[in-house]
């Protein structure tokens, strides 16, 4: 007697929108399954897409198949099995090698013949026909969305994205605080690990209820989305959303980010002569310099050392801010 594998499977992707649930599937096959006499002796259920390999519990079992241990599946449709070519060339080879013996869905017929093997075929291509199609069609409303100023992904900090209207809507809790940041870092007498510090403080976390890394401070700092426009595949568009600063001060706070960016790079012309030798204490961590640059109404630019906590320990939020290497000597200097 034939053995059989049940095979369920449904994705949360929008190609199987329109597909039976899990639960229905099991149904519906167990009922096929007595009325044709099957002999089932596992079912494999899996939550995933198909259009790319690599489903671990489809493939464990394929193994198992090969090792002997069923010579049949069960399944809704071909569809549920493979929608790339890659899982439905296993699914032939198997069928080739006299691995699996029989296939049986409700919704399709087969028969391991020529015949019934190109049918097959012809059902695992048109499977991935659809989701190639499926992504081609998603990326073109994608783009149309994009042309006409509507941001296509999730709102940043200080915005909500509305599920009525379907839109990006300012927070306005939020974005008096984003406004606050813009302006603090315009200034160019913090760094990015004081905006790091000045978010936390104010209680604004990333979406993971993490703290702002300052590389992440910078993407938030290097947003345009926040003077009325958005990027999207390495292109700025104009947004319809509202703006939460003005374009100037954004052109001013990647000013101070590019001196910034150029200081970091360009010769160190004075040693770090702290560093690797002092640990904050609050926190423990190591203490780190950096140059930075300001720009003084007159046009003058003066260079400085600051020095600051790594801020390493996750477990604890370090409270200390940056520091002047002359600050430091001194009071290194009255310790001694």
């Amino acid at each position: 007697m034939q053995k059989f594998f049940l095979y369920a499977r449904k994705s949360t992707d929008i190609e199987d929108k329109q597909i039976l649930s899990i639960e229905a599937q099991i149904t519906e096959l167990r009922a096929f399954a007595k009325q044709n006499n099957l002999n089932i002796i596992k079912e494999f259920i899996e939550k995933q897409s198909a259009k790319i390999p690599g489903r671990p519990i489809f493939d464990e079992m394929l193994k198992r198949i090969e090792k002997g241990e069923a010579n049949g599946i069960l399944a809704w449709h071909p569809d549920r099995l493979a929608r790339n070519s890659v899982d439905g060339g296993k699914i032939i080879y198997l069928i080739d090698c006299g691995r699996i013996a029989a296939l049986k869905f409700p919704q399709f017929w087969f028969e391991p013949t020529p015949q019934g093997k190109f049918m097959l075929n012809i059902a695992f291509g048109q499977s991935k026909y659809y989701i190639n199609s499926l992504s081609e069609n998603v990326r073109r409303g994608l783009r149309q969305k994009v042309r006409r100023g509507e941001y296509p992904g999730p709102a940043p900090i200080g915005y909500i994205n509305d599920p009525r209207t379907k839109t990006v809507v300012v927070d306005r809790k939020k974005a008096k605080i984003i406004k606050q940041t813009f302006e603090l870092y315009a200034q160019n007498n913090s760094c990015l690990e004081d905006i790091s510090n000045f978010l936390a403080q104010k209680g604004i976390l990333r979406r993971s209820g993490k703290i702002w890394h300052k590389d992440r401070a910078k993407y938030l700092l290097s947003n345009p989305f926040y003077y009325g426009h958005f990027r999207y595949a390495k292109e700025v568009y104009e947004g319809k959303h509202e703006p939460i600063i003005a374009k100037k001060l954004f052109d001013k706070v990647q000013e101070v980010l590019k001196q910034r960016g150029r200081l970091r790079h360009k010769t160190i012309i004075e040693p770090q002569i702290f560093c690797g030798l002092l640990k904050c204490g609050s926190c423990g961590m190591m203490i780190t310099g950096e140059y930075r640059v300001k720009k003084q109404k007159n046009g003058n630019i003066h260079d400085y050392i600051y020095y600051h906590c790594t801020k390493k320990n996750k477990a604890i939020k370090c409270p200390e801010p940056c520091i002047r290497q002359e600050v430091l000597d001194k009071q290194i200097s009255s310790l001694l």
